[in-house]
């Protein structure tokens, strides 16, 4: 049988661009994966890894231009986003080198013997190694900063484990486009290109995470499609880590004091925030509480003034456009729901921003109104207004797992004690820490900083570790602790040796 071939499509028009590859068969993925597994001793040098990194850096630097207006045909994001993206990108690969060159990731742990302990104690040196092969799946929003030059691929090559890259189907050309870059980068720093290699394919992905040789896996995208993985690397004869980023409604609660002093300015964040990326960022803020009377209607009239001012766009694919169209229309005939702005189809082609509006204690009321509790991929949030603070316990006990969860307070002391006032921002801030990775006070949670102190993750289904994938301790997904005892120095590694020759941070 032929392989199937694989289009770039535009999402502009739904119309074919260019065939820029065909699908991986078993045989493929098996050949990817041998390749990546036999080069694996390669990335064993610590320099030579963190000079890769800056070059694969400079290289897509290099290459901007060809990669924006790749990626724009292919997505629809825009040139402005998508070269913030790529800088982010770069940045990213740029700050694995700098964790790579500095140490601190190899968690070395050294026990002097101590023979009068009670029990005796061995001499003991811990340190982190590579697992394997990671299988990485691009994410189809981000086809950069999530994708095959991103967080995941940097993360693992900076731990020294090879990649192997499911594209998505969103942009095929883009990550061919990137792949190549990444296996030139390894080329000039004296690498196999096969640190890094691309497959295409449903199937592809399926016989990825089976293969007996991949060690571990990262993936941004569904529920359904990254639990269904999830559920294979667990049910492998062997189970490997699966790090999967599956879903997100990233509630926001709104204080009374807040949206009695900044209305219209709450309402006119939000509205940026929602709609960023055409709503479909994984922060996009998708659940929000806020409260009954005059300022809360202030606040959702700026809301859907700065929706209303919002064009048409275009989401990434038709199949996406098509889920989110069903979703709102469905979640608008709930009993209950209003819709200040509607959300739904623009033309064809494109979608248009909304807002759903319910009383919160509808939420509260049975799982007939579950639904709301669920993210929406595109640009629409759903506004839950509450009457007392209670209500808000109540409706944050229903959520389920997320990225982020931010908290909006007055800017200014003023000792409110009225339902959601300031003075119970510390009780609001404790009900909003169990339920995600990120919690914010007094912004916005679509942008995610690289950085040491960055986690981007949360509880199930936000993700399906602990882990995060954004900042530097996102090489620790693909890291496992060893421990020599009692061996003689020169048979150590050099990083556990005595008189610690490398100068690397050790406790």
């Amino acid at each position: 049988m032929a392989a199937e071939p694989v289009w770039s499509v535009d999402p502009r028009t739904g119309k074919p661009r260019e065939q820029v590859a065909v699908e991986a068969g078993a045989e493929d993925v098996d050949r990817a994966v041998r390749a990546a597994h036999g080069v694996r001793e390669s990335l064993a040098d610590r320099a030579v890894r963190a000079a890769f990194l800056r070059t694969a850096a400079d290289l897509l630097d290099g290459a901007r231009e060809r990669i924006v207006e790749t990626a724009d045909a292919e997505t629809a994001l825009g040139p402005v986003r998508l070269t913030g993206e790529l800088a982010r990108t770069t940045a990213q690969l740029r700050s694995f080198a700098e964790v790579v060159e500095e140490g601190s990731f190899l968690d070395i742990r050294i026990d002097a013997p101590d023979p009068g302990a009670t029990p005796p104690r061995p001499d003991m040196r811990r340190w982190k190694i590579p697992l394997g092969v990671v299988a990485v799946y691009a994410a189809s929003n981000f086809p950069l900063a999530f994708s095959v030059p991103g967080g995941d691929t940097a993360s693992a090559l900076a731990a020294g484990c090879p990649v192997v890259v499911k594209a998505h189907p969103d942009h095929p050309a883009t990550s061919e486009l990137c792949a190549s870059l990444l296996r030139g980068a390894a080329a000039k720093s004296g690498l196999p290109e096969d640190v890094v290699v691309l497959v295409h394919g449903f199937d592809a992905g399926v016989a990825l995470v089976r293969h007996p040789l991949v060690a571990a896996a990262g993936f941004t995208g569904s529920v359904r499609g990254g639990r269904a993985l999830f559920d294979a690397a667990a049910a492998r004869p062997v189970p490997i880590p699966f790090h999967g980023e599956l879903g997100s409604l990233n509630p926001v609660v709104l204080t009374t004091a807040a949206v009695a002093e900044r209305a219209e300015e709450l309402g006119a964040g939000l509205a940026g925030s929602m709609t960023l990326g055409q709503g479909q960022f994984c922060t996009k803020p998708g659940f929000v509480l806020a409260p009954t009377g005059e300022a809360g209607d202030r606040f959702v009239e700026a809301l859907g003034a700065g929706l209303s001012a919002t064009g048409p766009g275009v989401m990434l694919d038709r199949r996406m456009r098509d889920a989110f169209v069903a979703g709102v229309t469905e979640r608008a005939a709930l009993a209950g729901v209003g819709t200040p702005v509607a959300p739904g189809a623009g033309d064809a082609h494109t979608v248009s921003a909304g807002v759903l509006a319910v009383d919160a204690a509808l939420l509260t009321e049975g799982d007939r109104h579950d639904l709301l509790l669920e993210e929406c991929f595109g640009p629409v949030t759903v506004v839950a207004r509450y009457s007392s603070r209670t209500e808000i316990t109540e409706v944050l006990s229903r959520l389920p797992g997320n990225l982020t969860a931010t908290l909006h307070i007055a800017t200014e002391a003023t000792g409110a004690t009225e339902a959601g006032g300031d003075a119970d921002a510390a009780s609001l801030l404790a009900e909003l820490t169990p339920l995600a990775g990120r919690v914010l006070v007094n912004g916005w949670p679509t942008g995610v900083a690289v950085a040491q102190a960055q986690h981007h993750g949360g509880p199930y289904p936000a993700t399906t570790s602990t882990s995060t994938s954004v900042g530097a301790t996102a090489i620790e997904r693909w890291l496992r602790p060893v421990t020599y005892q009692s061996t003689p120095d020169h048979l150590l590694p050099p990083e556990l040796r005595d008189g610690n020759p490398l100068g690397l941070p050790r406790r």
